[in-house]
C-alpha cells in the first residue's frame, strides 16, 4: 500500500469517526431542512440544568409525567418548573399501558399535570405490548377505543387534542386504521416511512449528548418553524 492510499485511508477513517462523533453529540440533525430541535426527558436523565440545555440549540421539551394508573415520574415537577424557567415551551407525556383503562389513566394524568397557558399539547406514549405484572392485559380489540377514551378526556380538560407517540411496531400492530390524529414518530436516523402526512414531531436520536444533562438524551424535530411551534403551543389560560 503506497503513501497516497494510506493518507486516503486515514482521511476516510477520520471522516467516519467525525460523523460518528457528530451523531453521538446530537449534531447529525434534520433541522437544516427547517425543523426545530427538541428533547424528551424523564427520571432517567437525572438532575437537569435546564438553562444550559436550552442554550444548546434546544427549542422545546417533552417531560414524562405519568405511567399507567398510578405512577408519577419523580422528576416531573422539578423538570416542569425548570423548563419553564429556562424559557422552553414544554409539554407533558403519559406512558400508556395495556393494564388500566383509558379513563383511569386519563384521570391520573389530569391529577398530575397542571393546565397552563403556553404548554404544548399533552402526548401519549403508545409503544408497550408486553404483559401486565398485575391483572390482565387489555385485548387488542379494545386498545384503540381505550386510547381514544384517554385522548378525549384530556382534550376536554386541556382544550387541545393530545398527540400520539409511537413506534413502527406498535403502530402496525394496533393503529393502522386510526385517522385524524397527529403523531410523534420514533424513527432513528432516517425520516419516518409511515404516517408521513400526519407526523408533527420526529424522534430521530436516542443517544445524544447535550449540555446540562449527564446522561444520553433523546432528540426530536418539530415539523415547522418558530411561528408554527408557537401556534402548536397555544393554550387557553389556566382555569378557563
Amino acid at each position: 500500500m503506497n503513501r497516497r492510499v494510506l493518507v486516503a485511508g486515514a482521511l476516510a477513517g477520520c471522516t467516519v469517526m467525525a460523523a460518528g462523533g457528530a451523531m453521538a453529540a446530537g449534531w447529525w440533525t434534520p433541522w437544516a431542512a427547517g425543523e426545530l430541535a427538541g428533547v424528551d426527558v424523564s427520571s432517567h436523565q437525572g438532575l437537569i440544568d435546564w438553562r444550559a440545555l436550552a442554550s444548546d440549540g434546544v427549542r422545546f421539551a417533552y417531560i414524562k409525567a405519568t405511567e399507567g394508573g398510578d405512577y408519577v415520574d419523580p422528576t416531573f415537577a422539578q423538570n416542569w418548573t425548570g423548563a419553564r424557567d429556562a424559557g422552553l415551551p414544554r409539554g407533558a407525556y403519559h406512558y400508556f399501558t395495556l393494564c388500566r383503562t383509558g379513563r383511569e389513566q386519563a384521570a391520573h394524568f389530569i391529577a398530575t399535570v397542571p393546565r397552563e397557558a403556553g404548554m404544548l399539547p399533552p402526548a401519549v406514549d403508545m409503544e408497550h405490548k408486553g404483559p401486565c405484572r398485575r391483572g390482565p392485559t387489555m385485548p387488542d380489540s379494545v386498545v384503540v377505543s381505550e386510547m381514544q377514551a384517554f385522548l378525549s378526556r384530556l382534550e376536554a380538560h386541556y382544550g387541545v387534542r393530545p398527540i400520539l407517540y409511537t413506534t413502527r411496531e406498535f403502530h402496525d400492530a394496533h393503529l393502522t386504521e386510526l385517522r385524524g390524529e397527529r403523531f410523534w414518530l420514533r424513527s432513528l436516523f432516517a425520516p419516518p416511512n409511515f404516517r408521513q402526512d400526519d407526523w408533527v414531531i420526529w424522534q430521530h436520536h436516542n443517544n445524544a449528548r447535550k449540555r446540562g444533562v449527564a446522561t444520553p438524551i433523546d432528540l426530536n424535530a418539530f415539523r415547522g418553524d418558530e411561528a408554527a411551534l408557537q401556534r402548536f403551543a397555544l393554550q387557553p389560560e389556566a382555569g378557563t
